[in-house]
């Protein structure tokens, strides 16, 4: 807590008007002090979306190389998330700087993804929405190359999810992949999917499944991601995450036929 600006603001006021001049110097400080909080929040929270951008790309590029070499899929991958997220100017050439910086030999992952653990501190939505990237950019092609579930497997370490937690979000992500063919009508998606996108299945009680939608829902909403440390760029990646777990509940509220 900042108490300087009311320190003073007391000495200088009792020095000029006693009493009452210490009682106007505190309010000023108090005001001082306020705004310096809100400029260093405003600058922490500039940094935070900073270092959060430029370490998608770059393990990004780090695991489109996993697998040996970057394919065509992986720099389609790379330039759809750029399209969704309408990078223009110089914040489409620092994502693109980013995803070379990482398919280079040398790349240090592991100082990487300290740099980004360290400033995300315990915003445990904002390093979930960073693996489900990662995640999203590895299952581009369809398959999971052995050396991209290694690499994930230490992305997921460093973040502090367990093995389990990664792969249930890899078999979330392979339902919510189908959830989007079905929305551009290459893919018919079933229920399976739906209960697997939400991390249930069948046999859950529909008190689980409206438990899971909410936590669901309540993770990954746009604005509270954002005003976590979110690129403001990468709203609409969070806004289709949301429109999956929603068209997942509407399905298996529709089958069940609940409300």
């Amino acid at each position: 807590m900042k108490i300087w600006g009311k320190v003073f603001g007391v000495i200088i006021g009792f020095m000029f008007g006693r009493f009452f001049g210490a009682l106007l110097g505190l309010w000023l400080g108090h005001a001082y002090d306020r705004r310096q909080g809100m400029v260093g929040l405003l600058k922490t929270a500039a940094q935070r979306q900073a270092q959060f951008f430029n370490s998608t790309f770059a393990v990004m590029g780090h695991v489109a190389k996993a697998s040996g070499q970057v394919t065509e899929t992986d720099i389609r991958i790379a330039t759809m998330l750029m399209q969704q997220m309408r990078l223009q100017g110089d914040a489409k050439r620092d994502a693109q700087n980013a995803f070379r910086e990482g398919k280079q030999a040398d790349f240090d992952l592991e100082a990487c993804l300290q740099s980004f653990r360290q400033i995300a501190g315990r915003r445990t939505e904002l390093l979930k929405m960073f693996l489900e990237i990662q995640i999203q950019t590895a299952l581009a092609d369809g398959e999971l190359h052995p050396k991209e579930l290694q690499v994930l497997s230490s992305i997921a370490k460093q973040l502090g999810f367990s093995q389990q937690q990664l792969e249930s979000m890899l078999e979330r992500w392979k339902a919510e992949f189908k959830f989007q063919q079905s929305a551009s009508g290459s893919n018919t998606t079933s229920e399976a999917d739906a209960y697997q996108l939400l991390g249930l299945t069948g046999s859950s009680s529909d008190k689980d499944i409206k438990r899971a939608y909410r936590k669901l829902m309540n993770e990954h909403h746009p604005d509270k991601l954002v005003a976590k440390g979110l690129p403001n760029e990468m709203m609409e990646l969070a806004k289709r995450k949301a429109q999956d777990i929603q068209a997942a509940y509407d399905k298996i509220k529709h089958t069940r036929g609940f409300k």
